[in-house]
């Protein structure tokens, strides 16, 4: 199982990494592109790089299943993969249509509004709902283990992929940052789930790991391409997915963490706040003298440049991770 994972994520790597070089030619070629914040001189960098990590991933999960159908007689994974790549595939076209919709001058861009994004997200949670997967009993604190039944997969599936994916959105706006923490997170979730014997689970988010692997080599500082809701939608359903096909919803929500400190941060701004700041000499400055965001709590001193808040942010979130090994 090991060396089909392993052969997966390697194909997904190479796909990633030559649609990229495509991608960028194409986005700059029909104007796609959005300020740079974070720059002295705000660059146009072109915008939607999710379109080729999901491309990574969805020849390398056909790949595993081919491999499991043909070579191994074992479709045991396959109705549960294939919900997983659908969900994906939607979600990340509904990120790209929001990353379509922006009003470009030289200090902002904008797609849809934040209650429309959440209601846009709903239609990426059918697939994995209708085929019913997942784990319908639940332990709760003080309680008996639960039954959910046909609530689970028509109420806790569609709400999971909605808060996943609006979740990992809001906490963006650094060349790497997106990329990088979803680097850890999913190596992380990967290794559990190997390790404990989901390894429908564990394809999904290796497969991932080694797409946005080829991703961060063009999305590190300075980024020649920057992921955009296409990206940030697509790894917020890789959690939920991961979670629901793996049972590993305890496991999602530690390295979630990050993410959930982010919402109560930005809740206090009314969601009216960025996470990026503005070029100082050399460094990066909030435009807020109060922290509304994770970001903030470097930018606001003004004495670092956007690698070390993107690499600061990437440590948090290996804390975080690092916690599924201990509870």
């Amino acid at each position: 199982m090991l060396i089909e994972i392993f052969l997966s994520g390697v194909l997904g790597f190479i796909t990633t990494y030559l649609c990229i070089k495509w991608l960028i030619r194409y986005l700059r070629r029909i104007g796609m592109t959005v300020p740079d914040m974070n720059k002295e001189d705000k660059p146009l960098i072109p915008v939607s790089g999710g379109l080729a990590v999901m491309a990574g991933i969805f020849m390398g999960l056909m790949f595993f299943i081919f491999v499991q159908t043909f070579i191994y007689n074992n479709n045991s994974m396959s109705l549960g993969l294939f919900g997983a790549i659908t969900t994906i595939l939607l979600i990340t076209f509904i990120g790209f249509v929001d990353d379509s919709i922006i009003h470009r001058n030289s200090s902002s861009s904008s797609g849809l509004k934040q209650w429309q994004k959440p209601l846009l997200t709903i239609p990426a949670a059918i697939p994995l709902a209708v085929i019913n997967v997942g784990f319908t009993k639940i332990k709760l604190p003080f309680f008996e283990v639960i039954d959910l039944g046909i609530i689970y997969p028509l109420i806790f599936i569609p709400i999971g992929i909605v808060v996943a994916a609006n979740m990992v959105n809001i906490l963006a706006g650094f060349n790497g940052m997106e990329a990088g923490m979803g680097l850890i997170y999913t190596l992380s979730l990967g290794l559990y789930a190997y390790t404990h014997g989901s390894y429908i689970a564990a394809v999904i988010a290796l497969v991932t790991f080694m797409a946005l692997l080829a991703f961060f080599i063009f999305n590190k500082v300075p980024a020649k391409i920057l992921p955009g809701d296409s990206l940030t939608y697509l790894l917020g359903a890789i959690i939920a997915s991961i979670a629901i096909l793996g049972n590993m919803e305890k496991v999602a929500l530690f390295i979630s963490i990050p993410f959930i400190i982010e919402f109560f941060l930005k809740f206090r701004a009314k969601f009216n706040a960025n996470s990026y700041g503005y070029y100082k000499n050399g460094k990066i400055q909030s435009f807020y003298s109060k922290i509304y965001s994770l970001p903030h709590i470097f930018s606001r001193t003004g004495k670092y440049t956007e690698k070390q808040i993107t690499y600061f942010m990437i440590i948090i979130e290996v804390i975080f991770a690092s916690l599924i090994w201990f509870f």
